[in-house]
C-alpha cells in the first residue's frame, strides 16, 4: 500500500521535471518511479547512501534525499536521476510530501484499527480513553453503528463504496468485520431518528445501485460516548438477526423498532416450546393452513377490524366471520378479543423463531 501511495505522488510530479524521479528502500531497491519499467531494480549508490547517515547526498549520477530522517526509521529515500540544484530541491520537496501523506495514511488506518478493537470489545475501557486522546478522537458526540450483512462474501467494492459514500475519515469509519459483514461507525449531527434512518437509506441505495449486492442493514441505537459504540454495534447485529427471522422482506432493521421480536429472539428455545404447548392443544397451530394464516395476518394488519379486513381480502364480511370462528374452534382463541389476538400473534412469532433455529441447526 505504501508503494501505491508513493507512486501516486510521483505521477503528479512527473510532468514538472525532465529527469527520472523515484523512491528506493534501504536496500537500494526501487519501489516507485516515474518510469514504471525501473520498479524492482536496484541502485547500488542508494544502498551506499543509507550507510552514510546523511539526509541528502549527490553521488554516482543520482541525488538522494531521506524520507522522514533517520529518527523516522530511515527506510525510504527519494532519488533523482540528476545531479543539480533543481534535483536537490525536487527531491527535498517530494520527500516532505511523501512523509506527510504517509503520516496521514498511517493515522487513518490506525484509527480504523482502533475503532475495530472498540466495537469488537478487544480493548479495555480505560485504554479507550487514553488512546482516543492520543489519536485526537472526539470522545463525546453522537454516533450510531450500522451493520451491513451481505448474503455472499464481500469484495473490495463494497468497502470502497461505503468509504466513498462517507468520505470524512476523521469522523466516519468503515470497518470490515468478516467476509460477509461490514460495520460503519457514523458520527451524527442531531442523532434524531430521521437522521439515523436517512443514513441507513443512503447505504441501502448504494448497495443496490452501485454494488448490486443482496444485503440487510442493522441499525444500532445512538450513543454519546466512544466506548459505547460496542453496544451500538451489538444492537445492529441483533437487528439484522431478528429481521432475518421476522421481517425477511425488509433490508433495513432498526434495533429500536424491533418490538416484541427482539424479546422472543432472546428467549431460550425450551421456554418457547413450553409456551406453545401450554397455549395450544396438541397440533392445533400446525392445523392452520396457508389461507387461514394469510387471513390472520391481514386481520392483524388492519387492527382487528372485521369490515376493513374483509374489504382488503375481497371477501364478504360473513365469510371473514366464518373464518374467524373456524380459527377459534381450532385454537380456542377468538381473534376479535384483544387478549386472545395478542396470544396468537406472539405464538405465531414464536413458531417462526423456532423454525428459523431448526434451519440454522
Amino acid at each position: 500500500m505504501a508503494a501505491r501511495l508513493f507512486q501516486s505522488i510521483l505521477l503528479e510530479v512527473k510532468d514538472k521535471v525532465d529527469f527520472i524521479l523515484g523512491v528506493v528502500d534501504n536496500t537500494g531497491v526501487i519501489t516507485a518511479c516515474t518510469e514504471l519499467k525501473f520498479i524492482g531494480e536496484s541502485i547500488e549508490a542508494a544502498a551506499e547512501f543509507f550507510k552514510t547517515g546523511l539526509e541528502e547526498l549527490q553521488t554516482g549520477g543520482y541525488t538522494f534525499h531521506l524520507v522522514g530522517g533517520f529518527e523516522g526509521g530511515g527506510e525510504n529515500a527519494v532519488f533523482a536521476g540528476s545531479v543539480s540544484e533543481q534535483a536537490s530541491l525536487v527531491c527535498g520537496l517530494t520527500a516532505v510530501a511523501i512523509k506527510n501523506s504517509k503520516t496521514q495514511y498511517d493515522e487513518k488506518h490506525d484509527k480504523v484499527a482502533f475503532v475495530k478493537k472498540i466495537i469488537l470489545d478487544n480493548i479495555l475501557p480505560g485504554d479507550i480513553y487514553i488512546k482516543s486522546r492520543e489519536m485526537h478522537f472526539v470522545s463525546e458526540c453522537k454516533r450510531a453503528v450500522y451493520s451491513v450483512r451481505l448474503e455472499d462474501r464481500q469484495d473490495a467494492a463494497v468497502t470502497e463504496t461505503l468509504a466513498q459514500l462517507f468520505p470524512d475519515r476523521q469522523k466516519d469509519f468503515v470497518v470490515a468485520i468478516s467476509e460477509s459483514e461490514i460495520a460503519l461507525v457514523k458520527e451524527l449531527k442531531s442523532g434524531d431518528s430521521r437522521e439515523v434512518v436517512r443514513v441507513a437509506e443512503q447505504i441501502d441505495r448504494a448497495m443496490d445501485e452501485e454494488v448490486g449486492a443482496p444485503h440487510v442493514i442493522g441499525v444500532g441505537s445512538v450513543v454519546n460516548q466512544l466506548k459505547d459504540v460496542a453496544r451500538s454495534f451489538k444492537e445492529a447485529q441483533i437487528a439484522v438477526d431478528v429481521g432475518h427471522v421476522f421481517s425477511e422482506e425488509k433490508t433495513i432493521m432498526n434495533f429500536e423498532n424491533l418490538g416484541i421480536g427482539r424479546l422472543i429472539y432472546q428467549l431460550p428455545t425450551t421456554l418457547c416450546e413450553m409456551f406453545l404447548s401450554e397455549v395450544f392443544k396438541k397440533g392445533s397451530i400446525e392445523s392452520l393452513d396457508e389461507e387461514t394464516l394469510f387471513t390472520i395476518h391481514k386481520f392483524f394488519e388492519n387492527n382487528l377490524n372485521v369490515s376493513e379486513t374483509s374489504r382488503k381480502l375481497f371477501v364478504h364480511r360473513n365469510t371473514l366471520v366464518y373464518r374467524l370462528d373456524k380459527i377459534k374452534k381450532l385454537t380456542g382463541l377468538d381473534l376479535r378479543e384483544f387478549d386472545n389476538a395478542i396470544v396468537l400473534k406472539v405464538a405465531l412469532m414464536v413458531k417462526q423463531y423456532l423454525k428459523s433455529r431448526e434451519i440454522m441447526m
